[in-house]
Parts: C-alpha cells; sequence; structure tokens
C-alpha cells in the first residue's frame, strides 16, 4: 500500500478555521482520530450552508455519506487552529467526491488529509436524486480541482 504524501495548502479551494477543544485530545496528548472526521463533516457543511445550497430542517435533496477515509501525516492536539481546506475532486450525477486537507494554523503542508463521498438522496424516500439540483452543482463546481490538485475555479475562498 502506497502512501500518499501530504497535500499542499495551494491545493484547496476554500478554507474554514477550527479551534481545536480540550476534549478533542485524547489520553496520548493530540486530537483522537475520530475528531478528524468530524473536522471533514464540518467544512463542507459550513461551504454546503453558507453558500445556500443545503437546508438542514427542509431541504428536499440530502447528502449521505457513503464512503470516507483518511491519512495521517502530522499530530494536531489542543489549543492549536486547525485550517480545514476543502476541494471537489468529482461531481457525478447524484454523488460528490470532496476532498478535505486538515492544516496545523499557518502550515504549508496537510498534517491530515481525506475525502468523503456524498451520495444526493430525496429527503423523503431516501433514493438517489436523478441530477444533482443546479444550485448545488454550481456551489460545487467553484470547489473543483484537476488531478493533481489545481484550481478550475477562480481564487480561494474563506470562510
Amino acid at each position: 500500500m502506497n502512501k500518499p504524501i501530504p497535500a499542499a495548502r495551494d491545493g484547496y479551494r476554500h478554507f474554514l478555521p477550527i479551534p481545536t477543544r480540550w476534549m478533542d485530545n485524547d489520553v496520548y496528548g493530540h486530537v483522537n482520530n475520530v475528531v478528524y472526521y468530524s473536522y471533514f463533516d464540518t467544512v463542507v457543511n459550513e461551504y454546503l450552508i453558507r453558500t445556500g445550497v443545503l437546508d438542514v430542517e427542509h431541504g428536499a435533496t440530502i447528502g449521505l455519506v457513503i464512503e470516507t477515509q483518511c491519512n495521517y501525516f502530522a499530530p494536531l492536539a489542543f489549543p492549536e487552529r486547525v485550517e480545514a481546506g476543502l476541494r471537489v475532486a468529482r461531481i457525478g450525477s447524484s454523488s460528490v467526491r470532496y476532498e478535505v486537507g486538515l492544516f496545523k494554523e499557518g502550515e504549508p503542508q496537510a498534517a491530515a488529509q481525506g475525502h468523503f463521498v456524498h451520495v444526493y438522496v430525496d429527503r423523503a424516500t431516501r433514493r438517489p436524486v436523478s441530477t444533482l439540483p443546479e444550485p448545488l452543482r454550481s456551489a460545487l463546481e467553484r470547489l473543483v480541482v484537476e488531478a493533481g490538485g489545481s484550481s478550475t475555479g477562480t481564487g480561494e475562498e474563506r470562510a
């Protein structure tokens, strides 16, 4: 198995600063691995809510996570701030592959990086939608990067 190398900060389109919390640390003195996944979820959903394409209470279309993965390169610990970078690697007819890099504040390379895949479904039936709603697709296209991490959009977005 080949372990990927840490991604560079400039390969991500949107960033969200996330303060670590005392409870994020485990007995080994660093952020516990399960917390990294909550950071992934936080940056993705913050972006979707901020851009107005996710209504968590009443939206007809919702995203369900069907796959997730993370590689760890350097520890993060309380009281550091994490800068979560977000990009989109693939947009399908009903699915999206998000890629997230977690950076120690100001560091050029990811301390951890990974991905998760959302399948967008009808809220009532939980069946995949035939096509992503246009406002969602448009918001996602702003985050698309080409293979190798180069951006296809216009400029970096910050929360």
